[in-house]
């Protein structure tokens, strides 16, 4: 019976956050980046073609998942023509699609930790490259076609099964940096591989025929440069500024989950407000569509390009606009000769058209710059719609006038021009209809505040004079940024070599208080003896002396005032198991096994003598020494320094008042009281955390 593996299931979480992820890159404030990474995605879903088509994102994250193929069926790469840094890091892909070269705007490629055991010829078609990284994945060799890649930068081939370079790579002149395995080589040779990139190149030049120029003598586009060529070979560059610029840009990728809030608020307003026209008109097209659908079957070309994005809907627009240009202007031609009010009218009407087009684009640009609030951005709204409104009724007003006063000469231009402004006026009525329900209101109020449309053009202008500048600022905050950058790392060095100067400091310190914290240890264990309970001391004195001997014998003297505690005797030893001396506090398995043993020799022998287990005759307040009887070897005591060495009481180290009274562990400092040892996490003196807190008690 064959086997079918099942599609894993993502988790809750993780369709919660492939749910947010898609959220958040469609809303009106969303930048260009698309991340759907840690989803466990089997595949990428259709939504995510669509709104990279849509929304033109640039950016799309899909690493560590379950992706065993990049492109789903019915999907096309077509659909992301615009994305630029495209990371599938940590996934199960075994092979890229053939027709990859359709990216032709990629610039980072990061297929990192995959299965990929070949790469496609077409992967030679993406010209704008710079940086491609096939770390970790089961290739045997590479295409040819990596030499036409004239934009790469870093090329990371490390970790993978390659033994020889192809000698086309040495076509690749912009290449900086160059990741493999120097040791599994075959050609280039392993000491030319050990060398480094400059090696390499010079070594695969040398074998083409072709002489070689160091990296830094070409210029490339930044990587965020929108609508960049093919790269252009310029002698001369300046070295550093690209070192800069690849540093910079590999920092920003891979540091990118941690700086993402950042990135979104450096986004322009500009980006965020167009975005937002985009799905408002989307929603108003559908919209109309669906309930004009008979009224507007002689602009369904128009109508779909309308629900593909407001981009297309402006080319539109333009072309309707430059078809009613040409159309007046062939009017204008036919009665310009006879007519000088025609010509007044004509001239007029282009400018009201540029006025209208640089109206529609100076307000798209104007309003990130304007913090206005919802309403009176409808309200702007509506006001240019009702002034392009006007313009048109205009416009027919006049084409209609110029049919009656010259119908009989030119009538059939006449009313080919008539019923194509009727036509566009009846159109842009039945589209804005439902949306502007006072517009007839509006056109009146506008008709008669006709010097406010002058007013307003200045507005315009001086916006954007205000928007110039605003980008000449902006110029030169990322030149500070640069600056900052170099500051940046300049102090990150110096903080490295003193992070070093201060750990051979530590070092030598720690060697010369080695000594010390050793005698500090006993001083402390002493101090800790000295101070035991009295009524502890009674108990440790009412026990048995074989008992306390046997103990001190074995080793065990620290477990003298556990026994003494729970009142344990011989005979109580004698009818004890090792799962009962575990339950009372000994936990080494030997050491039980010998007490019990050593007991029970000592009961058979009290039988055979029973006077061995007389208690003596003892002080009732004589503090209680480890004594052994004669038979038994000297036990070995704790020993410490010489009382000179002991620490004299000190003063709470938080307070200053009250006398330490608490020993932290596993540090074992004294340098607190009671109260203020509370709250504390870690001590004072070493910062260690705190495991335990031990009240010291003074005896009488």
């Amino acid at each position: 019976m064959p086997l079918f593996f099942r599609k894993r299931k993502p988790s809750e979480e993780a369709r919660k956050r492939l749910e947010y992820q898609m959220c958040l890159a469609k809303e009106a404030g969303a930048d260009d980046i698309l991340d759907i990474s840690k989803c466990e995605l089997s595949e990428i879903p259709f939504g995510v073609f669509a709104t990279c088509k849509v929304l033109q994102k640039k950016v799309l994250i899909v690493h560590t998942n379950h992706l065993t193929s990049l492109l789903p069926k019915s999907c096309s790469l077509l659909s992301l023509a615009t994305i630029k840094v495209l990371d599938l890091h940590d996934n199960q892909l075994t092979a890229l699609p053939d027709d990859i070269g359709q990216l032709t705007s990629l610039q980072v490629l990061n297929v990192e930790r995959n299965q990929l055991t070949y790469l496609p010829r077409s992967i030679g078609n993406l010209t704008q490259l710079q940086t491609l990284n096939v770390k970790d994945n089961k290739l045997k060799e590479l295409p040819d076609t990596l030499g036409e890649l004239r934009s790469l930068r870093t090329l990371d081939i490390s970790e993978n099964e390659i033994q020889r370079l192809p000698q086309m790579l040495a076509h690749v002149r912009t290449l900086e940096t160059l990741s493999l395995d120097a040791s599994s080589m075959v050609y280039p040779p392993q000491e030319v591989c050990s060398a480094g990139t400059e090696a390499i190149q010079q070594f695969l030049c040398k074998e083409s025929g072709l002489e070689y120029y160091p990296p830094s003598q070409y210029l490339l586009p930044v990587l965020e440069q929108d609508g960049a060529e093919n790269s252009r070979d310029s002698p001369d560059g300046p070295t550093d500024r690209f070192s800069r610029e690849e540093v910079e840009w590999q920092n920003r990728f891979s540091d990118y989950e941690k700086r993402k809030e950042q990135k979104m608020l450096e986004k322009l307003e500009f980006e965020r407000r167009l975005e937002l026209g985009q799905r408002e008109h989307a929603q108003l097209l559908q919209q109309s569509s669906s309930q004009k659908d008979e009224i507007l079957q002689t602009v369904k070309e128009e109508q779909s390009r309308l629900e593909q994005g407001l981009s297309e809907r402006q080319r539109y627009l333009d072309a309707e606009r430059q078809r009613l240009q040409e159309q007046l202007k062939q009017t204008e031609q036919n009665i310009s000769n006879r007519i000088q009010k025609l010509l007044q009218e004509n001239q007029r009407q282009k400018k009201s058209s540029e006025i209208l087009k640089s109206l529609e684009n100076e307000r798209i640009r104007m309003e990130q710059l304007m913090s206005i609030t919802q309403e009176e951005t409808e309200n702007l709204r509506r006001r240019e719609i009702a002034s392009a409104m006007q313009q048109m009724l205009t416009e027919s007003c006049k084409n209609r006038l110029i049919q009656m006063a010259y119908e009989s000469q030119r009538q059939s231009l006449v009313q080919q021009a008539c019923s194509s402004m009727a036509e566009m006026d009846e159109r842009f009525q039945q589209i804005l209809s439902w949306q502007q329900m006072d517009q007839n209101k509006a056109i009146s109020q506008i008709l008669q505040e006709s010097t406010m449309q002058k007013a307003a053009f200045e507005a315009l202008q001086a916006k954007k004079d205000l928007m110039l500048q605003r980008i000449r600022s902006q110029e030169m905050i990322s030149e500070q940024r640069w600056a900052l950058s170099n500051l940046l790392q300049q102090l990150l060095k110096e903080k490295t070599q003193r992070e070093e100067e201060l750990r051979e400091i530590l070092m030598e310190l720690e060697a010369k208080s080695e000594t010390k914290q050793e005698n500090y240890w006993l001083i402390q264990y002493q101090r800790l003896l000295n101070q035991k309970p009295l009524s502890l001391k009674l108990q440790e004195e009412g026990m048995e002396r074989p008992l306390a001997a046997l103990l001190v014998e074995l080793s065990a003297e620290h477990y003298l005032p556990i026994f003494a505690h729970h009142r344990i005797s011989l005979d109580m030893l004698g009818r004890m198991s090792p799962e009962d001396l575990a339950k009372v506090g000994v936990t080494e398995a030997g050491l039980q096994h010998e007490i019990l043993r050593r007991v029970q020799e000592l009961l058979d022998a009290a039988r055979m003598q029973p006077e061995l287990l007389k208690p003596p005759k003892a002080k009732v307040l004589e503090p209680l020494e480890p004594t052994a009887p004669e038979e038994f070897p000297e036990p070995v005591r704790p020993s410490a320094p010489p009382s000179e060495l002991e620490v004299p009481t000190s003063e709470c180290v938080v307070c200053l008042e009250r006398e330490a009274q608490m020993i932290f562990l596993n540090c074992g400092h004294i340098c607190c009281c009671q109260q203020c040892c509370q709250p504390l996490r870690t001590c004072p003196l070493c910062r260690q955390e705190i495991a335990q807190r031990l009240r010291i008690y003074h005896s009488s």
